[in-house]
């Protein structure tokens, strides 16, 4: 059946494994993960008063909370409607709408504990926060009230954005014994739909790479027909590096032929805005964490950056 033999062969190509190939033996490779394949702990070590002070400037200037609204819909019910339009509330055609802010504070029997949901969710003692609310405006804590919830979101949306700014500033990696086992590119053997993933690759350690946007497809393409790298491979999960504000896993591991660059090894982190003003402040931490982190670790030969196309790349190498 000629239907039956298509759908075995879609099959075929969409439920694979994706196994290690040889670029992974290549000895370039073997030097570059021997480079990078180290772990560390961090301190950190920063005074209180310094983290609420740059909490009190960041509330007053950036805290905005958006009043509650409410909407009142006025309508009239169908002539003739039908059980499944009632059912789903359509039998009502709306006439007119309109939608109003209540900017007075609220008259609401729910209590919140603003002090103990801040210090959860930021981690921080009550003392801490405590601290952070007495030094805030008066017009900046007069906000709650209009708005509890979206005022414990935002405030501790910017806590922790400067918690995390000042541990960067006051943090320090030392490296451990231990290294990362190289079961972390292998542990992954489930079926694939490699349909997904493009086309066959030259250069990379498994034939195919699977790849979070347009700009990661674009700078696979461009590494994969560049004389200059001789193997590349975008870094398991397993290869994290521990920061103050979660586990960081590089994006992409590269090695460049000998005497075509001046810094052989690379490590990428691919982004689609260079700009630290565009990225999420909480990644821009993380990323200055692993600058940190290579730069203890590693020598001149390896480098550690952002870049947003295999252009970038090469300004940074060369």
């Amino acid at each position: 059946d000629e239907r039956n033999s298509l759908v075995g062969s879609e099959m075929c190509i969409r439920d694979r494994i994706n196994p290690l190939n040889a670029n992974f033996d290549k000895k370039e490779f073997k030097e570059l993960w021997r480079r990078i394949n180290r772990k560390a702990v961090y301190t950190v070590d920063f005074a209180t008063p310094e983290l609420i002070d740059k909490c009190v400037l960041e509330l007053d200037k950036e805290l905005h909370v958006s009043p509650l609204q409410y909407t009142v819909q006025r309508g009239e019910q169908k002539n003739e409607a039908v059980y499944d339009e009632v059912k789903q509330g359509e039998s009502f055609k709306v006439m007119e709408s309109i939608t109003a802010s209540d900017k007075d504070s609220i008259r609401s029997t729910v209590k919140y504990d603003l002090i103990g949901k801040l210090a959860q969710e930021s981690n921080l003692t009550r003392r801490t926060i405590a601290g952070i609310l007495q030094g805030i405006q008066p017009d900046t804590f007069n906000q709650y009230p209009t708005n509890p919830e979206d005022f414990i979101a935002k405030a501790t949306r910017l806590i922790n954005e400067q918690k995390a700014t000042v541990i960067v500033e006051h943090l320090a990696y030392d490296t451990i014994a231990g290294t990362h086992s190289l079961d972390i590119f292998t542990q992954e053997k489930r079926m694939l739909d490699l349909s997904k993933a493009g086309d066959k690759l030259n250069r990379h350690i498994y034939d195919y790479v699977f790849t979070d946007s347009k700009i990661e497809r674009a700078f696979v393409n461009e590494l994969d027909i560049s004389e200059e790298v001789v193997v590349y491979a975008k870094l398991p999960k397993g290869f994290f590096i521990p920061t103050p504000v979660g586990d960081y896993n590089p994006d992409w591991a590269i090695s460049f032929k000998e005497g075509t660059v001046k810094h052989i090894y690379f490590i990428a982190e691919t982004k689609g805005s260079m700009s630290s003003m565009e990225l999420r402040k909480l990644e821009q931490c993380r990323i200055d964490c692993a600058r940190k982190f290579f730069g203890k670790i590693t020598s001149e030969q390896v480098k550690y950056g952002v870049v947003d196309s295999y252009g970038k790349l090469m300004e940074l190498v060369k």
